[in-house]
């Protein structure tokens, strides 16, 4: 069950906008509509919020009786006409209209079904961009975890139920008006609504121009690489380089690694100081390459292909704790979906300047709202300037000597200061053992999943010890049934 967070200082008296599903969400048979608003209201206030309300009940108004139609409008809440097909569409299009009239602090609420399915991907990248204070309700839970941080969420049953206040249901408010999406009709008056709705004029405007069903793909069209703001120009920059997917390229001099990101960073007028860690199976990295790399200040970390990226995540989150925003972070890597998500949640919550680099551009644009990307090898063909020539000619002067540091991400307490002690640790016996203790825990977990999957698909349930490494399967109906 989540918890529902009492209202920050900044959101507790700034505007509400709230949009509602009807269809996933519909009134109850036998309930007053007049108590929506205030049941709505009266949750907001249990949390601290107190600030001005506006909420839109979109759906095909058409299976909507005139008598709840009178209730929402008087008491303030809009009722808008859409299509099925199109509701959440038309939900998303007022939303982003309204984002930007309304800079936050401020508080936004979907009353939808569609959130996981449909809102969040868009709403996310929105999110990451300018982050407004959110709820969410719903009449059924997703079984799709939200990439959407929260600050409350309700059912919607038990919503309605909230305590409302007597004085607002019975109190003369402002009534509220009746929208068509499909024709841009607007009136105050629900039998001058029901008529359109049931004209020729509007059943041909349907027909001819239809709502989009998609969601406005304003995020969709937002440019790659921007110029550094002011607050990111001189901050801190840290990356993330899976060598992997991103090899150095045959014949490449690994010293010009770091003097061509930084020269990227600097073209778009980032010069704040830059730290490199470079992951990968690094017994299979030739020793010319690992001292380049370190003689710049790059560390080198290995791992092994089955726990890469959660090696680059677990250091990443690390790094935040230790750096708060401002700052810049960077990824190399061709399989960000597979932290993408958790990212983007984290994202929301504490912003920092985001940069991708990858071997190919992704069939699908990520989900992650970022400042810069490049293509790996673009990246790395940069002009070598000046400045870089210097820098490299300095490191052969110095005689390539180890700056960056050599960390084995498999093996507790393993940081070496010079390549020679990271290979004979790599090479030895211990390392052997715990590298192999960590396949066969991967193994493991894999076979664990295909049991549970086969167990499912049979109505079984089972308990795997891993000591034993024995399966101790529990027939449940199954067992009676057969």
């Amino acid at each position: 069950m989540w918890r529902n967070a009492a209202a920050k200082p900044e959101y507790a008296t700034e505007d509400i906008a709230v949009w509602w599903d009807m269809n996933d969400c519909p009134i109850p048979e036998g309930y007053d509509a007049r108590r929506v608003r205030p049941s709505i209201e009266g949750a907001f206030k249990k949390l601290g919020y107190s600030g001005p309300v506006s909420i839109t009940a979109y759906g095909d108004q058409t299976q909507t009786p005139a008598h709840l139609l009178r209730g929402l409008s008087s008491t303030g809440v809009s009722v808008a006409h859409t299509m099925s097909e199109s509701t959440s569409s038309s939900m998303f299009s007022d939303m982003v209209i309204w984002r930007g009239h309304r800079p936050p602090p401020a508080t936004m609420m979907l009353i939808s079904n569609q959130v996981a399915d449909v809102f969040s991907w868009d709403l996310a990248r929105l999110q990451q961009h300018t982050k407004y204070n959110l709820f969410l309700a719903y009449s059924v839970t997703s079984h799709i975890w939200s990439v959407l941080p929260s600050s409350a969420e309700w059912l919607w049953k038990e919503l309605l139920m909230s305590s409302a206040d007597e004085k607002v249901i019975s109190s003369k408010l402002r009534a509220a008006d009746f929208y068509c999406k499909s024709c841009g009709y607007q009136d105050e008056g629900v039998v001058k609504f029901r008529k359109h709705l049931s004209s020729r004029d509007h059943a041909m405007r349907e027909i001819r121009n239809p709502c989009d069903w998609q969601l406005d793909p304003i995020t969709r069209m937002w440019g790659r690489n921007y110029q550094a703001k002011p607050e990111h120009a001189t901050a801190k920059i840290a990356v993330w380089w899976d060598m992997k997917d991103c090899p150095i390229p045959e014949g490449y001099d690994a010293r010009r690694v770091r003097p061509s990101l930084e020269g990227a960073f600097k073209k778009l007028g980032y010069s704040g100081p830059v730290s490199i860690t470079a992951y990968g199976d690094q017994r299979r990295t030739p020793d010319q390459l690992l001292r380049g790399l370190s003689s710049t200040g790059v560390n080198v970390a290995h791992t092994i292909p089955d726990v890469t990226y959660t090696r680059m995540y677990s250091d990443l989150h690390k790094w935040q704790k230790l750096n708060p925003p401002p700052a810049t972070m960077m990824l190399i890597s061709d399989t960000t979906d597979d932290f993408s998500r958790p990212l983007a949640f984290l994202q929301q919550l504490t912003k920092y300047n985001l940069f991708l680099a990858y071997s190919y551009r992704p069939y699908k644009m990520s989900i992650l709202v970022t400042s810069a990307e490049w293509l790996w090898d673009s990246l790395l063909a940069d002009t070598v300037s000046e400045t870089r020539t210097h820098f490299l000619q300095r490191c052969s002067e110095e005689g390539e000597e180890s700056t960056g540091m050599f960390y084995c991400k498999l093996c507790d307490d393993c940081d070496c200061k010079n390549l020679d002690d990271f290979r004979k640790h790599l090479s030895s016996k211990e390392h052997a053992l715990e590298e192999r203790r960590f396949i066969e825990s991967k193994q493991l977990s894999e076979y664990e999943a295909q049991l549970s999957r086969e167990a499912s698909f049979l109505n079984v349930n089972y308990r795997f010890s891993t000591e034993s490494s024995k399966m101790h399967i529990y027939l449940s109906d199954f067992s009676r049934k057969h």
